[in-house]
């Protein structure tokens, strides 16, 4: 299977529309409307749990050990994990988290 130049950039452009439909039926139709208390307290809460979403698989998954789960990985995120309920600051969360990591892979010899 193979494309031509045009197709594929007749391919990115399809998408890029699609997308800002996508988005702009969202942001531009109700963006200026009052929404619900419910919705907007609920909204205040995605930033919080994108981050775990994208970091789980990393710790439970990672690729470096083959999808097997290792513990230098499990407890820096239980440091991270613990920081940050600590300090409800995400950036020493993120910071004791890799700073956690790279010890123990220093002190376990893989890195």
């Amino acid at each position: 299977m193979s494309y031509s130049t045009a197709e594929i950039w007749g391919i990115i452009a399809a998408l890029a529309v699609a997308t800002f439909l996508i988005r702009f039926s969202f942001l531009g139709l109700i963006g200026n409307r009052a929404m619900p208390p419910i919705v907007l307290r609920l909204l205040r809460y995605t930033p919080v749990a994108v981050l775990p979403g994208l970091v789980a698989p990393l710790v439970l998954w990672p690729a470096a050990t083959g999808g097997q789960p290792d513990a230098v990985r499990l407890v820096a995120a239980a440091v991270a994990l613990a920081v940050g309920l600590w300090t409800r600051q995400v950036i020493w969360a993120i910071l004791s988290g890799f700073a956690a990591l790279y010890i123990g892979l220093f002190v376990a010899g893989a890195f």
